[in-house]
C-alpha cells in the first residue's frame, strides 16, 4: 500500500535500516549539512536528527530521503533491492496511468496555523547547508505549487528557497523552468501577483514527481497518484487559492509580486560545485504557515554524487529518454543516467542496425524537455551493461575513436549550473554538446570486430558452469 505521509515512509526506511535516528543535538549551522553530505558520499543511512540546536523539542530535521535506489524502491512500495533497470521500467509503466487527487476537509498539516504577523519562518530549523552558501536555505527538498494563469493546470516543481527574513524567501526559478515560464511570461506581463505554496515533508512520491521531467501542462499530482496507485489527498490553503498535500509536515502560503527581485545565492549544487552566482531572483512573501505537531523539516545536501538529484535523474530522466527513443522506433535496449555522473550523461545501449545510429540517438534525447540541457551522451553497443559503470567506462576507453567517435556541437542550449560555463554563458544559457560513439562501425566485417575478453564471453558454457560449481569450494 502507498504511504499516507512522510512518517509512514520513515517507519519503513527504519525496517530496511535505511534511516538512523540521532538523539544527540545537531547544529543547524553547517553541522547538519556536513553530516548529511558525509552520509551521502559514504552511502550510509539517512540522518534523522531528533534535536536541533536553538530549537524546542519536537522540531526535527531529516536529510537525504531518496539518496539511493533502495529508498526510491521503498517509496514506490517495491522490494528494496529492485534493480535500477526494473525501477525505470516500472516508473514508465506507472506514469502511463493518471490518478486525480481528492480534496479533503481536514488534515494533519492544519494542526498549527499562523497567519499574517504571526508568521515567523525562523521558528523552523532552517539550515545553513554548505560553507559559502549565500544564506540559510528553507527549501532544498520540498514542493513548489503554482497555478497557470490561462488554464486550470496546477504545476508542482522544486526550486531552492533562500531565507531573506522571517516572512520573505527567494526562489531560484529560471525562465526555462515551468514556474519561471508561467511567472515571467504570463503573470508579470499582466502585472499580476502569482500565488505559491511551498510544502515541506510530503509523502515521498510527491517530491519525486516534482523533480521529474513531466511535460508542461501535465499536473505532477496526477502522475504522483498514478505512481502511488492511489490519489494524493489535498487540502485547501488558508489564504491562497491552492491545494496542498493534507499530510505534509509544513506548508508555506505566499505570493510572488511582478518585477520584484532580491539577490539570491550562491548555493552548492548537484554538480558538486558552488557555481550558481549571486544574482537577482523573484521573491516569495509569506502570508501564512501551517504545520503538524512536532514537525519534521526535510532538507537535502547536494554536492559530489550521489544524492537525491542524481538518483531522481537516474530513474525519471532515463525513463523519459527511453520512452522518447522507443517512440522513434530506434532499436534501443537500455538507457541509464548514472548518478555517479551527476545526472549529466545519459548512457544508451543500442543495436547498430544502421550507420550513424549514435547521431540519431543523441539528437532524439537532445530534443526532449530535459535532454536539451544534457551536455554529454554516451552510446554503446547492446552487449554493454549501461548500469555497470565499469563496463561503460571500458567501452568509452576502448571503442570511442578519439576524433571520429566524439561529435561536438557548438552554440547549444546550456545549463546555468555547469561548472565549465563562464558568467556570460550562464547568464544567457549558452553551452555546447557532445556525444561519444562507443559502438563498432556497422560497415566493419564481423570478423574484424574485436571480441571482448570476459568471463561470460571468452569461455565455453561448460567451462563457466564447472568454475561456478567449484566457486565456493575454492573459498570465494
Amino acid at each position: 500500500m502507498p504511504f499516507k505521509d512522510l512518517r509512514e515512509f520513515i517507519a519503513n526506511l527504519e525496517k530496511e535500516k535505511e534511516v538512523l535516528r540521532i538523539e544527540e543535538e545537531v547544529d543547524w549551522n553547517l553541522e547538519a549539512g556536513a553530516m548529511i553530505r558525509r552520509s551521502n558520499e559514504a552511502g550510509l543511512p539517512v540522518p534523522f536528527f531528533q534535536k536541533v540546536k536553538d530549537y524546542p523539542k519536537g522540531y526535527r530535521l531529516m536529510g537525504g530521503p531518496l539518496t539511493n535506489h533502495r529508498r526510491v524502491a521503498i517509496a514506490m512500495d517495491l522490494d528494496a533491492n529492485t534493480p535500477p533497470k526494473e525501477l525505470i521500467e516500472e516508473y514508465i509503466r506507472r506514469t502511463k496511468r493518471s490518478i486525480k487527487p481528492v480534496q479533503v476537509k481536514d488534515g494533519p498539516c492544519k494542526e498549527n496555523i499562523y497567519i499574517g504577523d504571526e508568521v515567523d519562518l525562523l521558528k523552523f530549523p532552517v539550515p545553513l547547508v554548505h560553507e559559502g552558501d549565500g544564506g540559510r536555505f528553507f527549501g532544498t527538498w520540498h514542493l513548489d505549487i503554482n497555478k497557470d494563469l490561462d488554464s486550470d493546470w496546477v504545476n508542482w516543481g522544486m526550486h531552492r528557497h533562500m531565507l531573506h527574513n522571517k516572512n520573505t524567501l527567494g526562489i531560484e526559478s529560471s525562465p526555462h523552468t515551468h514556474i519561471g515560464q508561467v511567472f515571467t511570461q504570463k503573470y508579470e506581463p499582466r502585472k499580476k501577483t502569482m500565488e505559491i505554496a511551498i510544502v515541506i515533508g510530503a509523502e515521498p512520491i510527491c517530491h519525486f514527481c516534482a523533480e521529474s521531467p513531466i511535460p508542461f501542462g501535465v499536473s505532477e499530482v496526477d502522475v504522483a497518484g498514478g505512481i502511488r496507485g492511489e490519489p494524493v489527498e489535498l487540502i485547501k490553503c488558508e489564504t491562497i487559492d491552492l491545494l496542498v498535500p493534507a499530510t505534509a509536515e509544513i506548508v508555506i502560503e505566499g505570493e510572488m509580486r511582478p518585477f520584484e527581485r532580491m539577490v539570491e545565492g550562491p548555493f552548492g549544487e548537484y554538480t558538486g560545485y558552488s557555481v550558481s552566482r549571486v544574482r537577482p531572483a523573484p521573491v516569495v512573501h509569506v502570508k501564512a504557515v501551517t504545520h503538524r505537531k512536532d514537525p519534521i523539516f526535510t532538507m537535502t545536501c547536494v554536492g559530489m554524487p550521489i544524492d537525491e538529484c542524481g538518483i531522481n535523474k537516474s530513474i525519471a530522466f532515463a525513463g523519459s529518454f527511453l520512452e522518447a527513443l522507443r517512440a522513434r522506433g530506434l532499436p534501443v535496449t537500455a538507457v541509464s543516467e548514472p548518478p555517479e555522473l551527476c545526472g549529466n550523461v545519459p548512457v544508451v545501449a543500442v543495436k547498430t542496425t544502421s550507420a550513424n545510429i549514435a547521431s540519431e540517438v543523441a539528437h532524439v534525447i537532445w530534443a526532449t524537455q530535459k535532454g536539451r540541457i544534457q551536455p554529454l551522451i554516451i552510446i554503446v553497443d547492446e552487449n554493454v551493461d549501461v548500469f555497470n559503470i565499469k563496463e561503460v567506462f571500458h567501452a568509452l576507453a576502448t571503442k570511442c575513436h578519439p576524433y571520429k567517435g566524439i561529435v561536438k556541437l557548438e552554440h547549444e542550449v546550456g545549463s546555468i549550473y555547469l561548472p565549465w560555463s563562464n558568467e556570460y554563458e550562464q547568464k544567457y544559457r549558452i553551452g555546447g554538446k557532445a556525444y561519444f560513439d562507443c559502438t563498432w562501425p556497422v560497415h566493419w566485417d564481423p570478423k574484424d570486430v574485436p571480441k571482448r575478453i570476459s568471463f561470460e564471453e571468452s569461455y565455453p558454457m561448460e567451462v563457466q558452469k564447472k568454475v561456478l560449481e567449484k566457486w565456493r569450494k575454492y573459498g570465494y
